[in-house]
C-alpha cells in the first residue's frame, strides 16, 4: 500500500519530469499548483503535516543530489526529530510560542520542530539563498505554518523581535566579512571569525530572557582553535543546559561528527544549576535504547 508520503513525492517527481527547469524550481512550481488547486496528489483526506513535510523533503533531497551545492544541505530527519522532541518539552507551558531559525535553508528543520510542538507557534526564518526561501515559503503555506521570511545574511542586523526558542543547524566555517564580524564579541583579534560562533551569538541576541537556543554544532566546538573566546562568552551570556553527542553512525567520518548544544538566556527568574546534561544518543535503530534516552531527556526538561 502506497503511503501519503510516497504519493506526495511521486506527485512532485512526476511533475518535475515534465519540465526542463531545475528540479528545485520544479518542486516550487508543483507545490504552487497544489496550493492553487490546479493539480494535487491523491492523498487521504486527513493527510498529516508530517506526511506533507516528508514527501516534499524526499523530492528536495533528490533535487539536491542532482544539483549539489555546498550550502544546499538538509538536516537529517533523525536529528531534526530529536531537536523537535527537545523543543516540545521546553515549550510545554508556552502559549503563542515564537521560533527563529537564522540559517533556515529549505525550512525542513524548522517545520519538523513546528510539527513536533504542534500548537500556537509562529516562526521567523532567515536565509540568504532566494531559491531556498521560495521553496521554504511554499512548503510553509502547504503546512499552514505562520512563518515570516527574511532573505539576507543572518549575521547582519536582523529586524526580528526576541523569540522564545532559537534553533539552528549552524553553518560551519569562516565568516569572510571581517568588518561586520567586528560587531560581535566572538570576533578574534586576528584572522576570520568562525561563522558557527557568530550564529550562536546572533541567535542568543535574538532570544528572550529565559528562552532557549538549540544548536546543531561540530562535536569539537569546545576544543577548536577559537574555543578560548567561546568559553567565556557562553559563561557570561548564557546558561549551558545540555551537550548531547549524536551517534557517529550518522556521519561520514569522525571529523564531521555533530552534537546538540542547548543554551538558555539568563533572566532574573532563572536559577543556574551546576549540572549540565552530558549525554550521548544511542544507535537510533535501537528502539528500546532510544525510548530510555528520550525518557532521560523528558526528566531533564521537567527539572
Amino acid at each position: 500500500m502506497t503511503t501519503d508520503t510516497e504519493k506526495i513525492f511521486s506527485f512532485i517527481d512526476t511533475y518535475a519530469q515534465t519540465t526542463d527547469k531545475l528540479y528545485l524550481e520544479a518542486i516550487i512550481e508543483a507545490c504552487g499548483q497544489w496550493l492553487s488547486g490546479e493539480v494535487s496528489p491523491t492523498v487521504s483526506g486527513s493527510v498529516s503535516k508530517e506526511d506533507i513535510r516528508r514527501g516534499i523533503q524526499l523530492a528536495v533531497l533528490k533535487g539536491m543530489k542532482q544539483n549539489a551545492q555546498p550550502h544546499h544541505q538538509m538536516t537529517p530527519d533523525s536529528i531534526g526529530m530529536l531537536i523537535g522532541h527537545i523543543a516540545s518539552k521546553l515549550a510545554v507551558d508556552e502559549h503563542n510560542l515564537t521560533l527563529l531559525d537564522p540559517a533556515a535553508g529549505t525550512g525542513n528543520l524548522l517545520y519538523t520542530v513546528m510539527n513536533a510542538i504542534g500548537h500556537q507557534v509562529t516562526a521567523t526564518a532567515v536565509e540568504i539563498d532566494d531559491v531556498l526561501v521560495r521553496l521554504s515559503a511554499v512548503v510553509a503555506e502547504l503546512l499552514e505554518h505562520p512563518v515570516t521570511f527574511y532573505v539576507q545574511d543572518a549575521l547582519r542586523p536582523l529586524l526580528v523581535d526576541p523569540v522564545d526558542i532559537t534553533i539552528s543547524d549552524v553553518p560551519v566555517g569562516f565568516y569572510p566579512d571581517d568588518d561586520n564580524a567586528l560587531n560581535y564579541e566572538l570576533m578574534p583579534a586576528e584572522g576570520h571569525a568562525y561563522a558557527h560562533h557568530l550564529f550562536i551569538e546572533q541567535s542568543m541576541n535574538h532570544t528572550k530572557p529565559g528562552g532557549h537556543g538549540l544548536f546543531i554544532i561540530p562535536a569539537n566546538l569546545f576544543d577548536s582553535e577559537q574555543s578560548s573566546l567561546l568559553h567565556p562568552f557562553l559563561k557570561k551570556q548564557t546558561v549551558i543546559r545540555a551537550v548531547i553527542q549524536l551517534p557517529d553512525s550518522l556521519f561520514k567520518s569522525a571529523t564531521h561528527a555533530k552534537s546538540i548544544l542547548v543554551l538558555q538566556k539568563p533572566s532574573p527568574e532563572i536559577v543556574a544549576t551546576p549540572d549540565v546534561l552530558l549525554a550521548k544518543v544511542p544507535n537510533m535503530t535501537d528502539k528500546r535504547a532510544m525510548a530510555l534516552f528520550l525518557q532521560k531527556i523528558d526528566m531533564w526538561a521537567t527539572e
